[in-house]
C-alpha cells in the first residue's frame, strides 16, 4: 500500500501566490476528483507536483511512501512514482510513440500493440511522431497509453477528459479504472464535468476554490457541484 500525502502546499508563479495551502491524502488504488472553476489552480498544482519550472513552493510538503519530493527534479519525481497526464501534450517530431514507449517503459512491440488494443489505438498509430498534428481524443489515448505502460503508483489526470467524444472518453476512463485494481494506480483527476466520474468511479470528490480545497465529500458531490456550480455561499 503506498501514499501520496500532500500537506500545506503553498505555490507561488510569477510572484502571485497560486496555492494556499493544499491538503490531500491518496491511497493505493484510490480515485479522488478534483473540481473546480477556471483559475482555481487546479493545473498549477499538477505543474507544481511533477516539479515544473517557474512554480515556486513557498511552503508544505509532497511525499510518496514518506519521501519528500519538493526539491527533486521532475525524473526523480517520475522515479519515486508520480505520473502526470498533460492537458496540453507537447509535439515531440521525429520520435515515434512506438519507439519512446519501448524505451521508457523497457517492452517490447508487441506489449506496446496489445496494451494498444485495449485502449483502441490502432496499429499505424504507433509509427507517428509523439503528439504531432494529433487531435485532442489522440493525445490522450497516448497519454493513458504512456500510463498504462509505464506503471506509476500515482497519475495526476489533468482534465483528461476534454476533446474526448463519447466513445473515447469510455476507452480511456475504462482503462485508468482497470489499472486501479489491477497494479493498484492511485488517480487525481482533476476536472470541470462529471461525465467522467461515471466511468473513472470516485472514492472522494474535492471542490477547489482559490487554490486550495474548501469541501470534500463522495461521489455525490461531483453531482451537486455540476448542479449548484461553485457558488461557495450555495454549499
Amino acid at each position: 500500500m503506498s501514499t501520496l500525502v500532500i500537506q500545506d502546499l503553498h505555490v507561488r508563479v510569477g510572484g502571485l501566490d497560486i496555492l494556499r495551502g493544499v491538503n490531500l491524502e491518496i491511497a493505493s488504488g484510490e480515485v479522488h476528483a478534483l473540481m473546480g472553476p477556471n483559475g482555481s489552480g487546479k493545473s498549477t498544482l499538477s505543474h507544481a507536483l511533477m516539479g515544473r519550472e517557474g512554480y515556486e513552493v513557498t511552503q508544505g510538503s509532497v511525499m510518496i511512501d514518506g519521501e519528500e519530493l519538493i526539491g527533486q527534479p521532475t525524473w526523480l519525481r517520475s522515479r519515486a512514482g508520480l505520473f502526470l497526464s498533460h492537458q496540453y501534450p507537447v509535439e515531440v517530431p521525429g520520435v515515434r510513440i512506438l519507439d519512446l514507449l519501448e524505451v521508457a517503459a523497457g517492452v517490447g512491440e508487441s506489449v506496446v500493440q496489445e496494451e494498444a488494443l485495449r485502449i483502441g489505438v490502432a496499429a499505424e498509430f504507433l509509427d507517428r511522431g509523439v503528439n504531432v498534428e494529433f487531435s485532442g481524443g489522440e493525445q490522450k489515448r497516448a497519454e493513458t497509453l504512456q500510463l498504462a505502460l509505464l506503471r506509476p503508483k500515482f497519475a495526476i489526470l489533468d482534465e483528461v477528459d476534454s476533446g474526448l467524444d463519447v466513445d473515447a472518453l469510455r476507452d480511456v476512463a475504462r482503462r485508468i479504472e482497470m489499472m486501479t485494481s489491477e497494479s493498484e494506480l492511485g488517480v487525481l483527476a482533476i476536472t470541470h464535468y462529471s461525465r467522467l466520474l461515471t466511468v473513472l468511479r470516485p472514492d472522494r470528490v474535492h471542490m477547489f476554490i482559490e487554490g486550495r480545497v474548501i469541501k470534500s465529500g463522495g461521489p455525490e458531490l461531483a453531482d451537486e457541484l455540476e448542479r449548484t456550480g461553485y457558488e461557495i455561499g450555495e454549499l
